[in-house]
Order: structure tokens, then sequence, then C-alpha cells
């Protein structure tokens, strides 16, 4: 019997949950896998056949995969992180197959009960990450135009994201421009930020190099302006997501269990640069761009933006004016430590200051611009705060993800408010065994109490649809929701 044969002919339980809902579904993290063979034509084409054998040889995301290729000595020696392994969920062969063939997506969306899906390719969340710069370069391309030719014939119900490299604003800019001027892609994946070698270690073997680095988020201390790339995706209406991986990163360094590295790294890579982005004043300086970070689930972003808040109320620069060293009464705090402290106090005032805040470099008052750490965001009320971050960041979540509930519970969040979480099913890896079961899986909040109608609305329709179209009003034209999201825009 073929698989096509054993196919159920009955809706499934999410294709049912969805036409009772009456709304359309959006599923704004779908994974799929580039068949390599074809792939390799693309990189042929774009960066010849030395750059096809490069690839082969080292493959993109190589040095995550390092592990695999030493002893358990090394893996000792150098503390070689355990990377992902069996990341597919290989026991049923239709969806196996689902996840690398468009048509056969295209075909079998709706058994998830979506009506469209952004596609989030496995090679193209990886290759902005590739550090030979004529490889990454060449790899991008080849991606966008692989994934913008096999995609096109179905996208009323899908569209791939542009991957864009970003070590330097001008790459991006370059990429971008080709990526949707001439490609015709309307959304596109950004790493969440680039590793570069602390210049002070420049000079030492790469050896020494690789470790000594730091993370660059584009928008706090960066060694680049990147706001021409901001300003460019402004220019061509296209909302910047991130797929940031945090695999590897100070305490995700185990060298035998991948779980214990993989638990929170895409929320810790997507917090680092969030706030960066909110710090920075990206926000500020671009009222009208939004951004999205994907597959971290949504809690971060509800204990971010409350912890963001509450240390404007306990750090704004007249708050601050409480911690002033200059305040300090000298003698009255020595003449407390005379009366009150034991003989290890004693003929020791010079040093009463060591611990409390005046000692040394605590007697010179900083620069005073250097005490207002809010100001690039420009924040000067606890509401700005909620407009900088609320209006600009969305939270890709995986539709078993009960953690969700952090985002919408309107009763904890500071005014009341639902952080922008939304539907991200990671559909194609090892988390999602049933791609079937997305939104039966989402509708469970409701059954459980963990969401209101409202709340999954907002998970599975509202949210989506007001990121898409905050800078590209025709986003959805010509889709299978062309019309919903034209209803949602006349509304809204």
């Amino acid at each position: 019997m073929t698989i096509a044969l054993e196919r159920p002919t009955k809706k499934t339980r999410s294709a049912q949950i969805r036409e009772q809902l009456g709304y359309p579904i959006i599923d704004t993290d779908v994974h799929t896998q580039e068949f390599e063979p074809a792939f390799l034509d693309y990189l042929e084409q774009v960066g010849g056949s030395k750059i096809v054998d490069s690839f082969r040889e080292h493959l993109p995301g190589a040095g995550r995969f390092r592990w695999f290729q030493q002893s358990w000595e090394e893996r000792h020696k150098y503390r070689t992180a355990r990377p992902p392994f069996w990341g597919r969920p290989t026991k049923d062969t239709l969806d196996l197959a689902t996840i690398t063939l468009p048509k056969l997506l295209h075909e079998r969306l709706q058994e998830a009960g979506t009506d469209f899906a952004v596609l989030y390719p496995n090679l193209a969340t990886l290759a902005p990450q590739i550090k030979n710069d004529e490889m990454r370069r060449a790899v991008c391309r080849a991606a966008n135009l692989y994934h913008a030719d096999i995609f096109r014939p179905y996208s009323d119900r899908i569209t791939p994201i542009a991957t864009i490299p970003l070590n330097t604003p001008e790459e991006g800019i370059e990429e971008l421009e080709y990526a949707i001027k001439e490609l015709g892609l309307k959304t596109i994946q950004i790493p969440g930020y680039v590793t570069r070698v602390i210049p002070g270690f420049e000079k030492y073997p790469e050896e020494v190099q690789r470790e000594a680095t730091w993370i660059d988020t584009f928008a706090l201390d960066s060694a680049y302006d990147y706001d021409p790339f901001w300003a460019k995706c402004v220019e061509l209406k296209v909302v910047p997501t991130t797929h940031a991986s945090g695999m590897g990163w100070t305490s995700r360094r185990s060298i035998s269990n991948y779980q214990y590295n993989h638990i929170g790294h895409f929320a810790s890579a997507g917090e680092a640069f969030c706030k960066a982005l909110f710090f920075g004043g990206v926000t500020r300086r671009f009222p009208t761009l939004k951004f999205a970070f994907l597959e971290g689930g949504s809690a971060w972003g509800a204990s971010l933006y409350t912890d963001i808040i509450w240390h404007w109320e306990t750090r704004n620069p007249e708050i601050l004016q409480n911690n002033n060293p200059a305040n300090i009464d000298r003698e009255g705090l020595a003449e407390l430590f005379r009366v009150y402290g034991g003989a290890e106090f004693q003929g020791r005032a010079e040093q009463f200051g060591s611990g409390l805040g005046f000692h040394g470099q605590h007697l010179s008052p900083p620069n005073p611009g250097e005490l207002d750490e809010f100001a690039a965001a420009g924040i000067t009320k606890a509401e700005d705060v909620r407009d900088r971050f609320l209006n600009h960041f969305y939270f890709g979540t995986e539709s078993d993800d009960t953690r969700a509930a952090y985002a919408f519970n309107q009763k904890a969040n500071p005014f009341g408010d639902r952080v922008k979480a939304f539907l991200g099913s990671d559909s194609g890896h090892w988390d999602v065994p049933d791609i079937t079961a997305v939104t039966s899986n989402a509708y469970s909040f409701v059954e459980r109490g963990i969401f209101s109608e409202e709340d999954l609305r907002y998970f599975l329709s509202i949210h989506p649809l007001e990121l898409y179209t905050s800078l590209n009003r025709d986003f959805f034209q010509g889709t299978a929701i062309e019309k919903e999201a034209e209803e949602y825009l006349n509304r809204a």
C-alpha cells in the first residue's frame, strides 16, 4: 500500500477546529529542509564549482558539529558543547516528506488547521552564521534563489523567509534589496547577533580567537552603525524576524547532554537581541518598525517586559540619586561605626567606604551623561517602556507551549496588557511529532482554561496579521486569506 493511500479521508481535528473558529490561522514558523542536490545547483550558479566543493567539505554550521569528529578526550580538552542530533521526526514517512516537498506541504497545510504559513528552511536559518565571508554570502544568495523558485507556485498559502547575512550593514542591505526587489520575497530572517573576535585577542592563534569572542547584537555597543539597515527595512516595507540560537553560550556548554544545552537557548539569544534593540534606541528611532523572535516562546518576553519596567522604576535618573555616594554623611557614619563597631572596626575610618559605595573609584562621580541608561531608548516614564516594547516586539510560540499563559496574563502584566505572542509551531522539528495537531494543540489552551477565546484569536490570527501588515498593507494580497486580512485592516 502506498503512503498516499494511507492518508486519512476525514478531516483532522485541527481542520475541524479551524472551521469552528471561523477566522484565519497563521503559523509563523514552519521548518522545511532543502533538497541538497538541487540546492547545490543554485550554489554553483551563484559561486561556482569551487564554492560547492568547499561547501561539501565544510558544511555551514560545521563548528557546531565539531563534537561528532572529536574523541571524548578532545571534547573534554576543548569543552565542545554537544550539538543537536536526531532532529527530525522520522516515524511518520508522510510528515518527513512533507517538510522537503513544497507541493506536499501546500496540500497538507490545512490538515494542521493552518491557512497561511511563514517558512524557515533549515539551511537558511544557519547560513548567516557562516564565518567565511565569501561562503556566507554565496550560501545566503543561493538559498534565497532556491526557496523563491520552489515555493513560488504555492504562494497563496506559504511564503519562505529570505535569509539575510548581517556581519556588516552593507552586506545586509545588498542581500535585502536583492531578495525583496529581484526575487519578490516578502519576509526576512536576520541573525540575532554575530560573534566577533575580541580585538585584544586578534593576535593570537585561531584556536584562541574561536573562544575569545563577543556577541554583537547590532544595536548596542555594536562594531557598526546598523541604522541604515533598519531604515532600508522600513523603505522596503519588510519586518525583520530572527531565529537566533544560543547553543554553546556560557552555561549551555555541556559536552555530553544536548538537552542541557538546548533548554532556553532560543529565548536567551532572542532576549539579548531584544534588549539591545530597546536600550540601543532602535524602537525609538524607527517607530513603525516591528521585530519578531521565533522559537523561544513568549514567557521570556513577558518577563523581560516586566523586568525593564521594574528597572526603570528603581534605576531611573531621579530615583538613582538615592544611591549617589555624595549623599553620605561620612562624619555621622564614622560616629556610628565608633559607637556600634567592635575592635575590628576601630582605627579604620579611612576604609569605611569599602563595600558601602564610596571607596576608590566610587569617590569620583561618573560622567552625568552615563547615569541615564534609558536615554537612548527615550524613556521618561513607565508608559514609554510599554510603548517602545509592546508596540514593536512579537514572540513566536509553539502550539503546545503552555507558558504562553504569561504573555496573556493581563492581571499580572504591567498596564494590563497582552505581550504579543503568536503561533510559531516549529513544525518539521523533533518537538512536533504530528504536524497535523498544531491547531488542536493550541485550542487545548482554551479547553484547559489557560486562554480565553479572545486570547486564542490574538495568538492564532490578530497578532500575526498585525505584524506582517504593519509596514506592508498588501502582504496577504493574492493569498488564500486576502479577504480576511483586508477585513482585519479595515477594522483595525
